[in-house]
C-alpha cells in the first residue's frame, strides 16, 4: 500500500504541474481554438494518469476528479466559460477548482441564514451508516440479495457524498469559498428529473449542463423545435455521462467495457424524457401523483436498474470487495492510531 500511496502522490504532483501550465501559459492564449489546442497535451496527460494507480478508491476518485471534472472544466476554460472563467485571485484557487469537485457559489447569501445548511448530526449519522454498511459487506455471503442491493446503494451514495463533503469543507475552510452543495438528499427525490437534475452529484450536473446540454439544445432548437431539442439534449447528456462512467469503470477494472453502465444511463435518459412528457400532459389535465407514491417508486426504479446494469461490472471484477477492504484498513488505521492518545488523556 505504501508504493500505491507514493504513486498517488506522484500522479497528483503531475496534475498540479499541468494546472500550473494552464494558469500561467494557456490562460494567456486567446480563447477558442488556439487555447484548446494548447491544452490538448494536458487533457491527454489527465486521461493517462489514473492508469498508474491500482487502488479502487484512489483510482475512482482520481479519474473522477481529473478525467471527468478536470478535463471538462479545462474544455470550458478554453472558451472562457465554466468555473475556471471566474476571476480567480491566485494559482491555488485555480488548482483547487480545476482538480476538485467544487463549484463556487456566484451568489452567496448575504445577511441571511444559509437555507442549505444541514444539521451536523446528519453527516455523523451518514458516517455511522457507511461504517455499518462496510462492516456488513464482510458477511454478504450470508445476506439476502435484496438486503445486499440496499447495502450497495447505501455504500455508493454515502461513500461518495462523505468524501466530497470532506474535500469541499476543507477547501472552503482554507480559502473561504462559498461552495454550492454537492448532494441534496437524493433519497428524498420525487421523480427522475428531480433526482438527476436537483439532488444527485450536483457538481456533475453543473458541468454537463454548459458543456453538453445547453450547446446541443441551442443547436437543435432551430430545426427541431424547443420540445424536441430539449429531449435530444437530455438524451445526449445521459449518453455522455454513461460513456464517462464506462471510462471510469475501465480504470477500475482494467477489462474491456461491457457497455452495461452506458445502457443504464441511456435507459434513465429515455425514461426521464418520457417522464417529462407525461408530466406535462398530466398537469394539463389536473393529474398529479403524490410524492409519497412517486418518491418510493423512483428510488425502487433506481435500485433495480442499478442492480441490473450499474453494479454488475464492478461486482464481477471484485471492485466492491477491494474497495470495502481499503475502507476497512483506513478505519482500523484511524482507530489504532487514535486509541493511544485517548488512553494517554485518560
Amino acid at each position: 500500500m505504501s508504493g500505491e500511496i507514493e504513486r498517488f502522490i506522484k500522479v497528483w504532483i503531475s496534475a498540479i504541474i499541468c494546472l500550473c501550465y494552464c494558469y500561467y501559459i494557456a490562460a494567456k492564449i486567446p480563447k477558442g481554438f488556439f487555447r484548446i489546442l494548447s491544452l490538448l497535451p494536458i487533457l491527454f496527460i489527465f486521461i493517462i494518469l489514473p492508469l498508474y494507480l491500482s487502488s479502487p478508491n484512489l483510482v475512482g476518485y482520481t479519474s473522477f476528479f481529473l478525467v471527468w471534472l478536470g478535463t471538462f472544466k479545462l474544455i470550458l476554460f478554453s472558451f472562457n466559460q465554466g468555473p475556471l472563467a471566474l476571476p480567480l485571485p491566485n494559482i491555488l484557487h485555480f488548482i483547487s477548482i480545476a482538480s476538485l469537485p467544487i463549484t463556487l457559489n456566484k451568489h452567496p447569501p448575504t445577511n441571511q441564514k444559509n437555507t442549505t445548511q444541514k444539521p451536523k448530526w446528519l453527516l455523523a449519522l451518514k458516517v455511522l451508516i457507511l461504517g455499518m454498511a462496510i462492516h456488513a459487506s464482510n458477511y454478504k455471503e450470508n445476506l439476502q440479495p435484496h438486503f445486499i442491493l440496499v447495502l450497495y446503494c447505501c455504500y455508493l451514495y454515502l461513500a461518495i457524498e462523505i468524501m466530497l463533503v470532506l474535500i469541499a469543507s476543507t477547501v472552503q475552510t482554507l480559502f473561504g469559498f462559498e461552495i454550492e452543495p454537492l448532494f441534496n438528499e437524493p433519497y428524498l427525490c420525487t421523480s427522475l428529473q428531480d433526482f438527476w437534475g436537483h439532488r444527485w452529484n450536483l457538481v456533475v450536473t453543473r458541468i454537463l449542463r454548459p458543456i453538453i446540454y445547453s450547446p446541443i439544445r441551442c443547436m437543435s432548437c432551430g430545426f427541431l423545435g424547443p420540445t424536441c431539442a430539449t429531449s435530444v439534449a437530455m438524451f445526449a447528456t445521459f449518453l455522455v455521462s454513461g460513456l464517462m462512467h464506462e471510462l471510469i469503470y475501465y480504470y477500475l477494472t482494467r477489462v474491456p467495457p461491457t457497455w452495461e453502465v452506458t445502457c443504464f444511463f441511456v435507459l434513465h435518459g429515455v425514461c426521464m424524457i418520457v417522464e417529462v412528457a407525461v408530466k406535462k400532459v398530466a398537469l394539463c389535465r389536473g393529474w398529479q401523483l403524490h410524492h409519497a407514491v412517486s418518491g418510493p417508486l423512483v428510488v425502487a426504479f433506481l435500485a433495480v436498474t442499478g442492480w441490473w446494469l450499474f453494479f454488475p461490472q464492478l461486482l464481477r471484477n471484485g471492485v466492491d470487495r477491494k474497495g470495502t477492504e481499503e475502507y476497512g484498513i483506513l478505519v482500523d488505521f484511524v482507530v489504532n492510531s487514535r486509541l493511544p492518545y485517548i488512553y494517554a488523556s485518560l
